[in-house]
């Protein structure tokens, strides 16, 4: 599926076109122009192609730390796993040495 989106930013107007759903579309430049005015508030640019720009690295940041975010946790994970196991282990070892003993 095929939707147009018509973007009207920062003083310029175009329109798209993307294989995505026209809700989705809608939210992600609602996020966008959500950015771009943040970008404005904090940073007091006024040229419409600094604030883009501006904005496009700062999403970036964000999505870069994110997934820096996910990798730790991944790796949180991979430990916890990790010292489940060998918990598991010594728990089964000290099972199988109780048994014997009976």
């Amino acid at each position: 599926m095929v939707n147009e989106l018509c973007l009207d930013i920062l003083g310029t107007s175009f329109t798209i076109t993307a294989d995505e759903d026209e809700e989705y579309l809608k939210k992600v430049l609602a996020q966008y122009k959500a950015a771009v005015n943040n970008t404005q508030n904090i940073s007091g640019i006024s040229e419409p192609l600094n604030i883009a720009i501006l904005t496009g690295f700062m999403l970036c940041d964000e999505i870069n730390k994110m997934k820096q975010m996910q990798d730790n946790s991944q790796w949180e994970d991979q430990e916890v796993e990790e010292r489940t196991i060998r918990l598991i282990n010594k728990l089964e070892h000290a099972l199988n040495l109780f048994g014997e003993n009976k």
